[in-house]
């Protein structure tokens, strides 16, 4: 398996140590002076797309991120994690499913990927702000690519790839026979690099 491009969704979430607190008018999360960073379901994906790439069987890493001028920190820290480079869709919508849904976000990554045409989307099982887990799956819908989802192993297999999944009842294994497709990252797929 040798892929040219691998595109990496990286999302901006509230840092998972701090503590939220409830908007004033009790519409929300309230955003203002919280630390934010990278969901820890991209790390993971991003630290997977490094690791095809240092292995020689990925070529370019690019991540994606969808936000405000913000996100760009957050894209920041991929690059200095080895992504080679970033694509930032800007919006000032909130992106915690306020505002920004995640058939919204797959659309917009649809555009991106289309554009790019990697052979690989690897993406955070969910995001840790809204836990819907639905973009990576949506995304595969919209590109016609097949899908793996809460993947906790990724190996080749003849032109395709090989995924062992996290179920409710362990983990099973499913095989992608043909690039491209979408996959989703699960906690047990790798440790991410600092």
């Amino acid at each position: 398996m040798s892929l040219n491009k691998v595109l990496v969704g990286v999302k901006r979430v509230v840092d998972y140590a701090v503590k939220i607190r409830v908007s004033p008018d009790k519409s929300g999360v309230d955003l203002s002076n919280v630390k934010m960073s990278m969901n820890p379901f991209c790390e993971i994906a991003v630290e997977e797309a490094v690791r095809l790439k240092e292995a020689k069987k990925a070529g370019e890493v690019i991540a994606v991120s969808i936000g405000p001028k913000q996100c760009s920190e957050t894209l920041r820290t991929a690059l200095a994690m080895g992504c080679d480079r970033a694509i930032h869709v800007t919006t000032d919508l909130r992106t915690d499913y306020m505002q920004l849904q995640p058939l919204a976000t797959a659309q917009l990554f649809q555009k991106v990927a289309e554009a790019e045409q990697p052979d690989l989307v690897l993406m955070g099982k969910q995001g840790i702000d809204s836990d819907a887990g639905q973009t990576g799956p949506m995304l595969a819908a919209l590109l016609g690519w097949p899908q793996a989802t809460f993947a906790a192993k990724v190996e080749s297999g003849g032109d395709g790839l090989v995924v062992e999944r996290e179920t409710d009842s362990g983990t099973e294994t499913i095989s992608i026979p043909k690039l491209p497709a979408v996959v989703t990252c699960d906690l047990r797929l790798n440790e991410p690099r600092y």
